[in-house]
């Protein structure tokens, strides 16, 4: 893979040593330049998770993804940079209060080099890192139990339950459950399944509109459907474009995104 292409991607000038520092920069970096979007879902173009695919569509064509598309580019980018990464499978919170299917996001454990993953001391400098989770963490976790992280207006916390960690969100409507997973190692073609199916079934909340978000330094800007979505902050606005020319222009000055390229 081209690092430097892609550290030029998402404007990373810092130093590349597997550190912590270094991945706390790379995590926010990569948010604030490269968006969540579901947009080849409703164009009809089929989403693939080989390393190539992965970086020619979000580093060459300059364009976003969702969560097997990002962390699983964010994976290989930090494993050459010499972090030792486990990808994760975990269940979407529901609002009934039950959990998705596993594999269902595709989420990251890291830690420096040469790590095992099945004898991680959960109290040392271990990560969990997340850039394909939409408007969530900007920099990544330490993956101790059950402490409060603030960053920024609110906070994270990592609950456990026998094998299962539960990520949870503290706003202003209290603590919330994000996800569910456990520390059981995956490859990335384990979640082919579950990418098809975000693709194509009607339950998925991916094939019922179209979602562009990025990060910005004062809040987040997000496209949904014609909906045009400005936080900053702490106010956010909304406007509703006119029609889908007006979407697409918005997709290119506010995203960077131009789907004529592929």
């Amino acid at each position: 893979m081209d690092v430097q292409a892609y550290l030029r991607r998402i404007n990373y000038r810092g130093e590349v040593a597997p550190t912590a520092a270094t991945l706390r920069e790379l995590h926010r970096t990569h948010l604030l330049a490269v968006p969540f979007e579901n947009l080849d879902i409703h164009l009809g173009r089929p989403i693939l998770l080989d390393q190539k695919s992965l970086f020619d569509k979000i580093v060459t064509r300059r364009r976003g993804g969702f969560c097997y598309e990002l962390n699983g580019l964010f994976a290989l980018l930090l494993r050459d940079l010499g972090f030792d990464v486990t990808l994760l499978g975990a269940g979407v919170a529901r609002a009934d209060g039950s959990f998705g299917p596993d594999f269902d996001h595709l989420t990251l454990l890291v830690n420096g080099p040469s790590a095992e993953p099945a004898a991680l001391d959960l109290q040392s400098e271990v990560w969990l890192a997340d850039v394909g989770f939409g408007d969530s963490f900007r920099e990544p976790l330490r993956f101790v139990e059950a402490i409060e992280q603030e960053q920024d207006s609110r906070a994270y916390r990592l609950d456990r339950d026998g094998a299962h960690f539960t990520l949870m969100q503290r706003d202003g409507a209290g603590w919330e459950p994000q996800y569910r997973f456990t520390l059981q190692p995956h490859v990335q073609a384990e979640y082919a399944d579950m990418c098809h199916y975000h693709q194509t079934s009607p339950e998925s909340s991916f094939t019922r509109k179209r979602v562009c978000t990025l990060a910005t330094p004062a809040g987040r800007i997000t496209l949904s459907d014609l909906a045009l979505i400005v936080t900053a902050h702490g106010e956010r606005t909304e406007q509703i474009l006119p029609d889908d020319s007006a979407f697409q222009t918005a997709l290119y000055e506010h995203f960077g995104v131009d789907l004529a390229l592929g």
